[in-house]
């Protein structure tokens, strides 16, 4: 789990993709917050698009590189969860998360974690990929 955490923050943008209402997939920027009693947060704006796609198709897949080309695919269900201490905790991590929703109250900020994730780290030094269960 800390290298999945650790390859995240350190690469903060990520790819995450969903399978839209059309039924056809949709990637997109987006960024892990933190991770919680072995849960990966994120969170986005029940005004979005991808909000209505993960109420939807909750199943999502998030990539990934660092500068070296080394990659993560992190694969999950997004569960969405009204813990208010998270959304707290989001909100400190993130200046820019903060300056969109301001307070853990505010009715379109919403977190999600992945549950049952798998993650997949890999890179061209022809070490064999690194799987984790988390």
């Amino acid at each position: 789990m800390n290298g999945v955490v650790k390859f995240l923050s350190e690469n903060p943008v990520q790819y995450f993709a969903t399978i839209g209402l059309d039924g056809k997939p949709k990637v997109r920027p987006f960024q892990f917050m933190l991770e919680k009693d072995g849960k990966l947060y994120f969170c986005t704006s029940n005004e979005k698009d991808v909000f209505a796609q993960l109420k939807e198709f909750p199943y999502v897949e998030i990539t990934t590189s660092s500068p070296t080309f080394a990659w993560i695919r992190l694969s999950g269900k997004a569960v969405f969860s009204t813990d208010i201490e998270i959304k707290k905790a989001v909100l400190e991590s993130s200046e820019l998360v903060k300056s969109l929703y301001q307070t853990p109250e505010n009715p379109i900020f919403e977190i999600f974690y992945l549950e049952d994730a798998q993650a997949v780290m890999a890179d061209f030094s022809g070490n064999p990929p690194v799987e984790y269960t988390l």
